[in-house]
C-alpha cells in the first residue's frame, strides 16, 4: 500500500514532504488540493484543515515536521534527522525557526501575487482540471479577499514579514559561508526546510507549479529578489543538488 499525500502544489510546507518522500525513494499517491476548497475534505481526514496530510496504512499524520518524523521512522533510508542527540536538537531548532518564517514568506509573496489574478490563479490551481481553474477565476475577488483576511495579509504585515525574512536569510548565508550544510556534515531536514520554505523566492524548476517569469513579477518583488540574489544563491544551489 502506497502512502497518500494530500497537499497544495504551491505550499512550501508540502514541498518539504514531497522532497523527503522523493529523497527516500518512496512511491506515493499525490492528491492535489486548492487552498480554501480543501477545508471540508482535510478536516474529515485529520481534524484540522492544514496540509500536508499523509495517510499510510492505519496512520494519518498532519503537518510537515510530524510527517518528516514519521518518514524517518517508517522509511529510514536517507534519514533526514541526525542520530547524534546534539545535532538532532540543532536540526529540529532550525526547522522550527524556518517553519515559523515560512509564514512570513507566504504573507510577503501573496501580498504581491494576489493583486494580479493572472499570476496567482495558475499557482493556486496547479495540477487541477480546467473547470476548477475557471471556477477560481470567476470567484477570484472573493478568493483574494478571503485569503488576505485568513492570512492577515496587508501592507504592514508584508513589510514586517520582509524584515524577518531578511534577518534569517543573512543568518543562513553566514552559516553556508562556513559549511556546506547547516548541521553536522550531511544534508538534513534543516537544509531541506531552508530550501523548501524560500523556494517561492527563487522559483526552482522542481516545484510542481507554473512559476511566472521574473519579468512578470510585481516591481517590488522583482527588486527585492535582485537585491537578495547573493543570500538566496546557497539555497538555490542546494535545491538543485539535492532535489
Amino acid at each position: 500500500m502506497r502512502p497518500v499525500l494530500y497537499h497544495f502544489p504551491i505550499s512550501h510546507y508540502c514541498e518539504k514532504v514531497r522532497w523527503a518522500l522523493d529523497l527516500k525513494g518512496v512511491q506515493y499517491r499525490s492528491v492535489s488540493l486548492i487552498p480554501g476548497m480543501h477545508v471540508k475534505k482535510i478536516r474529515k481526514l485529520a481534524g484540522k484543515s492544514s496540509v500536508p496530510v499523509l495517510q499510510y496504512q492505519q496512520d494519518t499524520i498532519q503537518g510537515s515536521a510530524a510527517i518528516l518524523d514519521y518518514l524517518d521512522i517508517h522509511f529510514p533510508q536517507y534519514s533526514l534527522t541526525p542520530k547524534d542527540a546534539a545535532l538532532k536538537a540543532q536540526a529540529l531548532e532550525w526547522e522550527r525557526r524556518l517553519d515559523a518564517v515560512a509564514v512570513d514568506i507566504r504573507v510577503w509573496c501573496y501580498h504581491y501575487l494576489l493583486s494580479d489574478p493572472d499570476l496567482a490563479i495558475p499557482l493556486l490551481t496547479a495540477e487541477q482540471p480546467l473547470w476548477k481553474r475557471w471556477l477560481i477565476r470567476m470567484i477570484y475577488p472573493k478568493v483574494e479577499q478571503t485569503m488576505r483576511r485568513w492570512m492577515k495579509i496587508n501592507e504592514q504585515t508584508a513589510a514586517e514579514a520582509q524584515q524577518r525574512m531578511e534577518a534569517i536569510l543573512l543568518e543562513l548565508r553566514a552559516c553556508y559561508a562556513q559549511s556546506h550544510v547547516l548541521v553536522g556534515e550531511t544534508f538534513s531536514r534543516a537544509d531541506l526546510t531552508a530550501c523548501a520554505v524560500f523556494a517561492m523566492a527563487f522559483q526552482p524548476q522542481g516545484f510542481p507549479v507554473p512559476w511566472p517569469g521574473c519579468e512578470q513579477l510585481p516591481p517590488a518583488m522583482k527588486d527585492w529578489l535582485v537585491q537578495h540574489e547573493d543570500e538566496l544563491q546557497p539555497l538555490r544551489v542546494h535545491y538543485e543538488q539535492y532535489r
